[in-house]
């Protein structure tokens, strides 16, 4: 009888580990990464901005740790949508905050740098299809083969949702 109850008791032992689950952290950028709904445009001599001037439209980009999970780098990349780039910049999660140390290395072109200023994700302040509130970005870009144009990126989190698809 005793090696029944000693046998029943590791059995529940082991069925309680079983269910035990393993925390999975995030990512050291992980307020900063994401897929965003992004708008290109044009910021001018007098500092207004033209609105999408190339008619790409709403496409996606992509902000994402590095392999190395820096808590102070991570990549900017168009996704080969608008102008072939993806970049390492500087980044502050604290203040979420990005931008390049000057010109970057292109990793999709490297004929091409990329300088990146002004980058920051702005919670909550954008507005997604169905009204429900966003998480926001904007930053500038500048290109070594079109460098007297400033483009402004600017756009709102993905949400995965059908719903916010316009």
């Amino acid at each position: 009888m005793k090696k029944l109850i000693y046998f029943a008791i590791f059995m529940l032992a082991i069925g309680f580990n079983s269910c035990s689950k393993d925390e999975i952290g995030g990512t050291a950028t992980e307020a900063l990464a994401g897929q965003w709904y992004v708008r290109l445009n044009v910021v001018n001599a007098d500092g207004s901005i033209t609105i999408d001037p190339e008619g790409y439209g709403k496409k996606t980009i992509a902000t994402y740790n590095t392999s190395d999970n820096s808590p102070s780098q991570m990549w900017v990349s168009d996704q080969r949508k608008f102008k072939n780039f993806a970049v390492k910049v500087k980044c502050d999660a604290g203040t979420l905050t990005f931008s390049s140390d000057g010109e970057a290395a292109n990793k999709l072109n490297d004929n091409v740098k990329v300088t990146i200023t002004n980058g920051q994700i702005l919670r909550g302040a954008g507005r997604q299809y169905n009204g429900s509130p966003a998480d926001s970005i904007v930053f500038d870009a500048k290109f070594s083969n079109a460098p007297a144009t400033t483009y402004r990126f600017t756009g709102i989190r993905y949400s995965g949702l059908v719903e916010n698809e316009d």
